[in-house]
């Protein structure tokens, strides 16, 4: 027989940190119900695991927010790899990967969604961009590896 799996709860600002979230952030998810929390006797709120793994989209990261302003303009591949020095190649694969949203074309450039961009571009410098080290995971928030610094 096959129990069903017990939900691993931590506190909240210990979630913060794993996660990379800023705690008033992880607060609000908690409070609007995209991740699972509880409250504890003492007021102190604890989150679960299980719910942080599986709501968390790149659209609900801090990282991306904080470019909301670029939410609705649009860039071309050349004018990004001058702006943030990333090569052309990488740009084009993360179009195809879908972590860059295309928004058309004006002649022959194709335009792509800045905030996407830029958020991508940040997560690149965090990460340290080296050739062939993994920077994203398939649902476009950073990758988190099984071993080394960046790890759970």
């Amino acid at each position: 027989m096959i129990l069903p799996s017990i939900p691993t709860y931590i506190p909240i600002k210990d979630a913060a940190k794993k996660y990379g979230y800023a705690l008033a952030e992880l607060k609000r998810l908690a409070q609007s119900g995209k991740i699972k929390a509880v409250q504890l006797p003492d007021g102190d709120m604890v989150v679960s695991e299980n719910s942080m793994n599986e709501k968390i989209r790149k659209e609900d990261l801090p990282e991306y927010k904080k470019h909301a302003k670029l939410s609705n303009e649009a860039t071309w591949a050349s004018k990004v790899t001058r702006e943030y020095n990333i090569s052309h190649p990488t740009i084009k694969r993360w179009i195809q990967l879908g972590f860059i949203k295309t928004m058309g074309k004006q002649g022959n450039k194709i335009l792509l969604n800045a905030q996407d961009v830029a958020y991508c571009a940040e997560i690149y410098r965090l990460r340290g961009g080296r050739q062939g080290q993994r920077i994203f995971a398939e649902d476009g928030t950073p990758y988190k590896p099984k071993t080394g610094p960046l790890a759970e």
